[in-house]
């Protein structure tokens, strides 16, 4: 019998060959309030997912971005599923996004996902038994510094003129080799697990946005918690992942900018 990873990575890979058709053919753009896209491969995507993981597995919840799936306090096991992260991306022709699945069992992390379908790459982990590309293990890098290592981070679709984020990236930037903003947070959790990246962190993400991720760095040698060093939680307002060696650097910056104590002012326009 197929184990959970080896299910999602089947139904990923479906989902995934669907969103490179839509993709080809850029499909209509809708919005979800004033900012947030949603298009017509969002929700054949879900639905495929959601459809085959009912076939699958018909005691367990499903949580969905789009809201397709079926939730339940009693269920032991729960879904977390993207079935397109990287909507802005994939709505504006560009070529970074991903269809990713987590399941928990009571609470716990045990299985993900992280699918690239035009790329081909398939990120992949259980609980205990490592984290892999395409079937290789995969570990994250051995950057032993702060200023020695390259980041990624994110911004939320709506009300970025109310999130603070802006700061962090400033500073990370000056700090550090650079900080990527590729508009694919679960990619980017992938990239710091296999080491292309060295560290991530955002805030105001959603559990399907990071559950694979999570636990895909885990598993993958590196650390993660919130912005403040507590445990990470899938529901949680902020997310730092890393390969462990540059954790306790981040959390002594970050706490810094939390007080105002910013290393590097933020430059001013001169307006000649």
């Amino acid at each position: 019998m197929p184990s959970f990873v080896e299910e999602a990575q089947q139904i990923a890979r479906e989902a995934g060959a669907l969103l490179a058709e839509y993709f080809a053919r850029r499909v209509r753009i809708e919005l979800k309030g004033q900012f947030d896209i949603v298009t017509e491969a969002d929700r054949a995507s879900e639905n495929l997912i959601v459809a085959r993981l009912r076939e699958r597995f018909p005691a367990h919840a499903v949580v969905a971005e789009e809201g397709t799936g079926r939730d339940s306090e009693s269920a032991e096991y729960r879904w977390y599923v993207d079935p397109l992260d990287g909507t802005t991306n994939f709505a504006h022709g560009f070529p970074m996004f991903n269809t990713t699945l987590a399941l928990e069992h009571k609470g716990e992390l045990i299985a993900g996902v992280i699918f690239d379908p035009l790329r081909d790459e398939m990120f992949s982990t259980e609980r205990g038994a490592g984290a892999f590309l395409n079937g290789a293990r995969i570990s994250v890098s051995q950057a032993a510094l702060l200023d020695d290592s390259l980041l990624a981070t994110g911004f939320p679709s709506r009300k970025r003129h109310q999130n603070v984020n802006v700061y962090f990236y400033y500073q990370m930037a000056m700090m550090t080799h650079g900080v990527r903003r590729a508009g694919s947070a679960a990619l980017d959790l992938a990239y710091v697990a296999c080491g292309r990246l060295d560290g991530f962190w955002e805030f105001g993400l959603s559990p399907w946005d990071m559950a694979a991720g999570i636990l895909l760095i885990r598993e993958a040698g590196g650390v993660t918690s919130d912005m403040y060093g507590k445990p990470a939680d899938v529901h949680g307002p902020t997310l730092l992942c890393d390969n462990g060696h540059i954790h306790e650097e981040l959390l002594n910056e970050f706490g810094a900018i939390f007080k105002g104590e910013e290393r590097f002012p933020m430059p001013r326009i001169n307006r000649q």
